[in-house]
């Protein structure tokens, strides 16, 4: 029988922890904490392949592709949080970043670790969201090797959909079959096997880098400010102000007064606001501009 783990680096002991149960609780802790400070750097290696993700993400985006992240477990999780935090932040369609985790739902609070091994469920579950050449495809699995995750990318090359996979060993399955792999190696685990600690920590960074650079390259972000947001609560709604009135240097009142007048659209109501236009006016300069700020305002 093939030893799937062995060799991998999320699988071998950590020499620091090996009396870890005869530990106190600060010297773990320390000891937790010094392991982490390593995962930036780790990730910091691996810039140029989320690059070209990146790059990959946004050419599929205009032409109206989805970002679908796979993953079993916290792997799973990890792309299911990523996606949901998508539409409040950038005002996209819930469909626009998809979570698949293996399992379904229930597995989001509540483990169902034999469905990673099923590389059928992965493909019924994209036949089930229809999946096409438009889309791309990010697998996620720490080890590298998870069916569900290699079921996945399979199945999304060969309907010709670009692919993404990001593993915490290198040399990886999933690396070999997708077009872009992005494989951080953050060492042994302080408790041998536990990849929802640095290797979940690095696929987090990971993510927060390939949405929020996708969605500032089409549009999604003017200076540093989420200029796309859905307001639904009070404090979204003053952030909203907070970024007119910062972007536009203008008053509180003319903030909320176009922001109404916008129909709560904060890029809408910026650009109502810095050209002295109306809301019918902004939607065309922003259209013509595929929904950037800085080419709607020249």
């Amino acid at each position: 029988m093939e030893k799937i783990l062995e060799g991998k680096a999320t699988e071998t002991r950590n020499l620091k922890s090996m009396n870890m149960d005869t530990m106190s609780i600060k010297q773990v802790l320390e000891l937790i904490n010094e392991e982490d400070k390593k995962v930036p750097q780790s990730v910091q290696e691996v810039i140029p392949e989320i690059e070209k993700a990146v790059q990959f993400i946004i050419e599929a985006f205009n032409n109206n592709g989805r970002l679908i992240y796979m993953g079993a477990g916290t792997s799973g999780r990890l792309g299911v949080l990523d996606a949901v935090e998508c539409p409040p932040t950038f005002g996209v369609d819930k469909t626009k970043v998809v979570g698949l985790i293996a399992g379904g739902e229930k597995a989001f609070v509540e483990a169902q670790e034999g469905a990673e091994d099923s590389k059928e469920l992965a493909i019924e579950e994209l036949k089930n969201i229809k999946l096409n050449s438009n889309d791309i495809v990010c697998a996620i699995a720490a080890s590298g090797r998870t069916p569900y995750a290699i079921g996945g990318l399979e199945h999304a090359k060969s309907l010709g959909c670009k692919t993404i996979a990001i593993a915490c060993n290198k040399g990886s399955k999933i690396g070999e079959i997708a077009d872009v792999a992005i494989e951080v190696e953050v060492g042994p685990e302080v408790l041998t096997g536990s990849t929802r600690m640095k290797a979940g920590t690095a696929q987090k960074l990971i993510l927060n880098m390939i949405s929020t650079v996708s969605m500032t390259g089409i549009g999604k972000v003017y200076e540093n400010l989420m200029v796309d947001l859905k307001i639904t609560n009070i404090k979204l709604q003053e952030r909203a102000k907070n970024n007119i009135m910062q972007i536009t240097e203008c008053s509180y009142e003319v903030a909320q007064d176009a922001l109404k007048a916008s129909d709560n659209k904060v890029k809408v109501a910026i650009v109502m606001v810095l050209l002295g236009c109306n809301q019918k006016e902004a939607l065309e300069k922003l259209d013509a501009s595929k929904g950037f700020i800085r080419e709607a305002i020249k």
